[in-house]
């Protein structure tokens, strides 16, 4: 799967800075940022599972409902925690984040404001979460700006928090729109053909995909197939569209 995606960038003439970094060889960098952390007693144990939560929540707000975390093991007893593990609950560690009011200003989205709650640094069956990894991973490899999917917008809060409470320069954002499928939904493999090695089975070529992203972004007219030097000269952050993009597998 690396592989395929790697040959996908280099196939629309996409490169990157370094060498290739992988999650699961920075083990070591994620549990040292837990370490320092749950020195600082900012963690906790958490035994709630994703159906129980579910259950307690019941009034969301930014988060979806599923990932809102209500404080449920917060304040358990040693005993209480004990009791859980013995029942064979192994925990995931969840951050004291108390609530905590973040907000920043995105370069699409304009200024935004989130409340944070407890979320998950290291999940249950020892695995970093995303969260974690994340913010890690950024400040190590020093990204100044962040630049995503719009339907990441409601975590980044929780990332900005993290960034400060492990002394780590909080990058910049801009979340992008999603390019939809033609039932308003986010592009997925339900919608038919849409990875490259789909679209080269039907016959087209990857500076078509590649002609096709640059006119979404207001970067290409039609029947033009720019290359990415092209495009490089012609790109400005501050004329990218703030509505999502449709495709239709089908055309």
């Amino acid at each position: 799967m690396e592989e395929a995606q790697l040959a996908d960038l280099r196939s629309l003439g996409l490169d990157w800075d370094g060498p290739v970094v992988r999650q699961s060889e920075r083990m070591g960098l994620y549990e040292k940022a837990i370490s320092r952390l749950d020195g600082e007693g900012l963690l906790y144990p958490c035994y709630c599972t994703r159906r129980e939560i579910r259950a307690a929540v019941s009034a969301p707000h930014g988060i979806p409902a599923a990932d809102r975390y209500p404080g449920t093991c917060r304040g358990l007893t040693k005993a209480e925690r004990a009791e859980r593990e013995a029942s064979g609950r192994a925990p995931a560690l969840r951050v004291r984040a108390e609530g905590a009011r973040i907000s920043f200003q995105d370069r699409l989205l304009g200024r935004q404001e989130g409340e944070t709650d407890d979320f998950v640094l290291r999940r249950n069956d020892g695995a970093p979460a995303y969260q974690l990894a994340v913010v890690v991973d950024d400040a190590e490899q020093g990204i100044g700006e962040v630049v995503r999917g719009d339907d990441l917008a409601d975590s980044t809060p929780r990332q900005i928090l993290l960034a400060r409470l492990l002394g780590l320069p909080v990058p910049r954002y801009a979340h992008v729109p999603l390019v939809l499928g033609p039932d308003g939904t986010r592009l997925a493999k339900r919608h038919g053909a849409v990875t490259l090695e789909d679209r080269a089975m039907h016959g087209e070529e990857q500076d078509q995909v590649l002609a096709w992203m640059a006119r979404s972004l207001g970067l290409a007219e039609a029947g033009e197939r720019p290359g990415v030097e092209d495009l490089l000269d012609r790109f400005d952050p501050e004329k990218l569209p703030t509505e999502p993009t449709v495709w239709d597998p089908g055309n």
